[in-house]
Formats: structure tokens, sequence, C-alpha cells
């Protein structure tokens, strides 16, 4: 397995920006990106890459104002999150190496390895 650290979480207000970044600590391979939990909610995939070809994925929900990339040079993944809503609060997980992305009921096992999660919180 891959570690994982994130970082960059905060506090903003609506329609504030953030960035997440997320360094594992060797290369991977596949799709990797990010999932969020909120309390009393299942883990959702949010935004994906690949590694070898950069193609992108996002929710719905996310599409136009989030933006996941990669720095290959800096081994680091990034998650750019602009104009956020009060309903992205939650807790953002890195995950590398998923076979299988459960975009509204994520598992454990749908990724070979998962960061501790980092806070995001969105106030009106």
């Amino acid at each position: 397995q891959v570690h994982l650290v994130e970082s960059g979480g905060g506090s903003v207000q609506a329609g504030g920006s953030l960035r997440l970044s997320c360094e594992p600590s060797s290369s991977t391979r596949g799709f990797m990106g990010w999932f969020r939990q909120a309390p009393g909610k299942e883990r959702e995939g949010v935004a994906f890459i690949h590694t070898a070809g950069a193609n992108t994925l996002y929710a719905d929900s996310v599409k136009g104002r989030f933006t996941v990339s990669q720095d290959n040079a800096k081994n680091t993944l990034y998650l750019q999150m602009t104009g956020l809503k009060p309903e992205d609060t939650a807790l953002y997980y890195c995950a590398a190496e998923c076979r299988v992305i459960g975009w509204l009921k994520a598992s454990r096992d749908d990724c070979n390895s998962w960061g501790q999660g980092t806070q995001v919180t969105v106030s009106s």
C-alpha cells in the first residue's frame, strides 16, 4: 500500500475556495482521486484522474466548480475547489489505485490506499 498524506482543508464561507493536496509515498497507477463523507452520510466519490493519461472524472454535484489535477514532478495530487457550498462540508479523503469508484456509496475496497482525511467546512 501507498501512504497518502492530505493537506489543505479548512473553513471558508460559501462562495470561497480551497485547494487540497495529496502526496503519496511512492508512485501510483490507475485512478487516483478524492472521496468525501459528511456526518451521517455515505462516503461518495468526488473527482478522479488517471495517473497515466490525465483523464478526469467528476461527480455531477461538483462539475464546473472542482478541478482535479496532478503534478508529476512533485508526485502530488490536487483538488482545487471553487464556489464552495455548505453542502460541500465533509471529511475529504485522498485515495489511490482505485479499481471502482463508488460515486454514491464508496467502499474501502474501491481503492488500494486511503489517506486519513482532511476536513472542509463551508459556512453560509
